[in-house]
């Protein structure tokens, strides 16, 4: 997937979990509806492959707010002649409890479609998964996220220490993994979108998520309480996918 996986840094690989405490409740000052990033994605800083943009919606009038997150790529020039790229990854969030809702990935690669839907139910501890028709469902841990809402959640954090990890429990294709992210330091990052201040971390998830294929991801996160992405590389086989933070337009941030 062009655009599939990116939840933020850590290190050690990803198993799967049984720890119930490790979405600790947060409260969020990073990210308001309103929010919208466009990547520029690149083939190991060579060849430009796609466009990413990731955004912020107020959510449907429900008994409690929610944020609508949504995800979408396609692939432009070369690539898109060759291998057309159309991803939308949605999630609803709850904007209190800042968990994962409901989750859908809508996949178009080549000739290739998938469709996957998720519905949690935080109060039984479930989350139903709808795949190619089939229907499972599958125990998860307190607070569980899914792929998308992952990254949002980890903006959230206000702890990240080099050497103390943060692990977070996301819930993907039927399996709950604890995925760590690990702290490395601080570096200035310039993008198209500007000079920023940034944390670098590195996870390594063994699901797929919202950027680049699972494996090794490093990101660069502005050093403020917005903790936006402004960076994401994934290595590969061949290389590495880039994501650099092309055009930002902020939300509505709480003070």
């Amino acid at each position: 997937m062009l655009c599939a996986a990116v939840l933020c840094a850590g290190a050690t690989a990803a198993e799967p979990t049984h720890q119930p405490h490790n979405n600790i409740k947060t409260v969020n000052r990073a990210f308001a509806p309103g929010e919208k990033l466009t990547y520029d994605v690149s083939w190991s800083d060579i060849v430009r492959a796609g466009i990413a943009v990731m955004e912020v919606r107020n959510g449907a009038a429900t008994e409690r707010p929610t944020y609508h997150l949504v995800s979408s790529t396609r692939s432009v020039g070369m690539v898109d002649a060759f291998y057309r790229v159309r991803d939308t990854v949605e999630s609803i969030m709850d904007a209190e409890e800042l968990y994962s809702i409901s989750f859908m990935l809508r996949e178009r690669h080549g000739k290739k479609r998938r469709a996957r839907d998720m519905a949690f139910d935080h109060e039984n501890g479930t989350v139903r998964i709808t795949l190619n028709g089939s229907v499972e469902t599958h125990s998860v841990p307190v607070r569980a996220q899914d792929a998308l809402s992952s990254l949002y959640y980890a903006r959230t954090r206000d702890d990240f220490i080099v050497g103390k990890p943060i692990i977070v429990d996301i819930h993907d294709s039927g399996k709950t993994w604890s995925v760590e992210i690990q702290t490395i330091g601080r570096e200035k990052v310039r993008t198209p979108a500007g000079e920023f201040d940034t944390i670098k971390v590195r996870t390594y998830p063994k699901y797929e998520g919202v950027f680049m294929h699972k494996g090794e991801i490093f990101m660069w996160l502005t050093d403020d309480a917005r903790r936006i992405p402004v960076l994401m590389k994934s290595k590969i086989s061949i290389g590495s996918i880039v994501a650099e933070l092309k055009e930002l337009q902020e939300g509505q941030y709480k003070p």
